[in-house]
């Protein structure tokens, strides 16, 4: 098992709007497209149960979070006006987490600390 001690998750939980979901997929495939060029992305991927829309992120530190972040903003802004964002969770060590709760404040997300695990 690779080690991973810098892996911070983004966790986005969307609700879609009514009549918005064809429009929706055509977004995630946008989503998807930019974030393969990233270097510091290990994952990415979207679920979907109902009208909820979730999407499965992982990256290498906070470096990572941010470098995705700036890249995908247009699609973020397009995906806010066909769905509304329920939920935001950050999950990484301490160390990487502080490094975002200020910037992305703005953001009222959720920030949880991993206390142990299996990371190999």
């Amino acid at each position: 098992m690779k080690s991973l001690t810098q892996f911070v998750t983004i966790q986005p939980t969307f609700k879609a709007h009514a009549g918005r979901k064809e429009e929706i997929y055509m977004l995630l495939d946008q989503f998807v497209a930019k974030t393969q060029s990233e270097p510091l992305c290990l994952f990415y991927d979207f679920t979907e149960n109902g009208d909820q829309i979730f999407c499965r992120e992982g990256y290498l530190g906070a470096a990572g979070v941010f470098a995705h972040l700036e890249n995908i903003g247009e699609q973020f802004g397009q995906m806010l006006t066909m769905a509304e964002l329920v939920k935001l969770e950050f999950h990484g060590p301490a160390t990487e987490l502080d490094k975002l709760r200020e910037p992305l404040a703005h953001l009222n997300a959720e920030f949880f600390v991993i206390r142990c695990g299996i990371s190999g």
